[in-house]
């Protein structure tokens, strides 16, 4: 059958249509970073998830089909090394088949030191975070030394947690939303370079989502502006960017890694610290063992909350990120305005 000059007109306007311009598979390691790519890729294509539901990257475990997205992957964004674990070995294998990009090495992105040991002081800046911080490790190490096997193995998967020991940060960067700005330039910068026939839709949503980061921030400096100055505890010491950007006290955690269940003398001392800091609320996580919040407020007027720093109960897609944020920041004054 002879092509008309019509039916070429129409087969060749089809082809070159980007409707059939092939989407880049992109993989996104846990919920708040695909939320970002997410609304970044929105009318393109959508990212695939690895850490779905109600998993925690502390203590995940990869999946088949999580093996074969990555294997089909053109672009994957991850935190990095010090927080996703369980993803090191697998991107090793990938060799050079897809781009992969460390979000907390994005330009911009600000960086906390980690802290050690369970109770924290007063800080004012980055700094100050990571001298605090070792310093009460120090002391709690010397003070624990006779409970060696509990706070042994807890202080040992905590720096296997936390990177390599000193002089790593804390990677749960996107608790500040001026971070999730700097990884969302980043994010759409390597999108529009692996997908260049859709670089102007990725640069519309990029400038979409930079106006919703910056109402958000302004957002959530009122809604805890009322209880900023309440000390408070929390599960495990994921709060550090949120807590530097918006000045509310994180007085202590329970545990220094969530993968480890604290010792009785850390949880005796944390009971201690909330009547001396007059914590007045103690936060779970929904990925991890609830109880154990109800054993250091027992005997203290502190009341209970949760915060979920992960989004382990919230669906995957654009809008996470933001109700992840207004939902730390709704828990925080919820606890916080009711107790004593």
């Amino acid at each position: 059958m002879k092509s008309t000059p019509a039916l070429l007109l129409v087969s060749t306007v089809l082809l070159s249509s980007p409707a059939w311009a092939e989407t880049p598979n992109v993989v996104a390691s846990i919920k708040p970073i695909h939320s970002l790519v997410a609304s970044i890729m929105q009318g393109v294509g959508e990212p695939s998830l690895i850490v779905e539901g109600a998993a925690s990257p502390h203590t995940y475990n990869m999946k088949p089909s999580n093996a074969a997205a990555l294997q089909a992957a053109k672009v994957v964004f991850w935190v990095g090394p010090g927080l996703e674990i369980f993803l090191e070995k697998p991107l090793e294998a990938l060799g050079s088949g897809a781009r992969l990009v460390e979000l907390s090495e994005a330009p911009g992105i600000e960086k906390l030191k980690f802290r050690e040991g369970g109770v924290f002081e007063p800080h004012d800046d980055g700094d100050e975070h990571g001298e605090e911080g070792h310093g009460h490790g120090a002391e709690e190490a010397s003070h624990e030394a006779h409970d060696a096997d509990t706070h042994g193995a807890e202080a040992e998967t905590a720096e296997h947690h936390h990177g390599h020991g000193e002089g790593e940060f804390d990677m749960h960067m996107w608790l500040d939303p001026m971070n999730a700005k700097a990884m969302a330039a980043e994010i759409g910068k390597t999108l529009a370079e692996a997908d260049p026939a859709n670089a102007a839709t990725y640069q519309a949503n990029l400038e979409k989502l930079n106006q919703r980061l910056d109402t958000l921030d302004k957002s959530l400096a009122e809604t805890v502006a009322p209880i900023k100055d309440k000390p408070f505890v929390v599960f495990h010491d994921a709060y550090q960017y949120f807590e530097h950007r918006y000045k509310v006290r994180v007085g202590g955690s329970i545990t220094v890694s969530p993968e480890v269940l604290p010792g009785a003398e850390r949880l005796s001392e944390i009971h201690a610290k909330i009547e001396d800091l007059g914590a007045t609320c103690v936060f779970a996580e929904p990925q991890f063992e609830p109880k154990l919040v109800n054993v250091v407020i027992e005997g203290t007027p502190a009341k209970s909350g949760t915060l979920d720093p992960e989004a382990a109960t919230l669906e995957s897609g654009p809008d996470l990120y933001f109700q992840l944020m207004e939902n730390i920041g709704t828990s925080l004054k919820d606890c916080l305005s009711s107790a004593s």
